[in-house]
């Protein structure tokens, strides 16, 4: 039975561990997302200080380029919430294997303190006896010597 559980619970640790690695490739994924708008932020204002600097020469192609970043900005947004629910699922499905997992590990835990108990009461059985025997001997011994 320990065997078996030990593998199971070995199985379990891989998927909990494979889940973990999927969140964690997600969660780099959306960061990338998250990195990707900042930076389309710190553009929109940069190309609005040039176009505010040069309203004749640059200015007049502003607006294409606003509108190409508001939906630029909608397109990351989308992006970033459909990650979002990605990390939602992969939290939960780890969450889950962890606990089947859980369960195991303290059936093992539990099964290794009822065997090692059982050692224990063994063993002072084994001594109770000894003790038993060299009491006897002892009194044997005084005895034989007595007569």
């Amino acid at each position: 039975m320990a065997k078996g559980l030990h593998r199971l619970i070995r199985l379990h640790q891989y998927r909990v561990d494979e889940k973990r690695r999927s969140l964690g490739k997600l969660l780099g994924e959306a960061a990338l997302l998250e990195e990707k708008s900042q930076n389309l932020e710190h553009e929109i204002i940069a190309e609005q200080e040039i176009a505010n600097l040069a309203p004749d020469s640059v200015g007049m192609f502003y607006g294409h380029y606003a509108t190409a970043a508001v939906k630029k900005r909608e397109q990351i947004a989308l992006e970033i919430d459909g990650f979002a629910k990605s990390i939602a699922v992969a939290q939960e499905e780890m969450r889950e294997e962890y606990k089947d997992m859980k369960v195991f590990v303290i059936t093992q835990e539990s099964h290794d303190r009822t065997v090692a108990l059982e050692t224990i009461k063994e063993e002072q059985a084994i001594l109770d006896e000894l003790g038993q025997e060299a009491y006897r001997r002892r009194s044997q011994a005084k005895i034989f010597w007595v007569k």
